[in-house]
């Protein structure tokens, strides 16, 4: 598949845990899919400053940049929007507290690995997130 830059759209997510290992997913209004709290990367914007932002909108979670491990860039379809591809800066966080699901938001959910299986997954969280061992 040959990308071009109209149908890429680069985006930050935080692959979210809890001490005990469970994942928070999330799922937009108007969206059947869930998949990790994040958005897009704005111009002149580095990724892990849109995760913060992000992460602060959609989840009220005050996030410092340290507290991120980058898991790499991972490319996969859109869930919500077809014909587009994610350029995904994939980052690790561990919190240990409440997540309150606001702005585009309709749900918050912390699920094991097994639980989520259950879930209408977006792309990028089956292939890159919640992967089968």
């Amino acid at each position: 598949m040959s990308d071009n830059a109209a149908n890429v759209l680069e985006i930050a997510a935080a692959v979210v845990s809890d001490p005990d290992g469970r994942l928070l997913l999330v799922r937009k209004h108007k969206t059947s899919f869930f998949m990790q709290p994040g958005g897009k990367v704005d111009a002149g914007e580095t990724a892990l400053r849109a995760l913060c932002r992000e992460l602060k909108e959609e989840l009220g979670l005050q996030v410092n940049e340290d507290q991120l491990i980058p898991l790499g860039v991972h490319n996969a379809p859109a869930a919500n929007e077809p014909g587009m591809v994610l350029e995904a800066h994939l980052f690790s966080l561990v919190i240990d507290g409440p997540v309150e699901a606001s702005a585009e938001i309709a749900e918050a959910r912390w699920v094991t690995r097994e639980e989520a299986w259950q879930l209408p997954l977006a792309p990028l969280t089956k292939e890159y997130v919640v992967v089968k061992h």
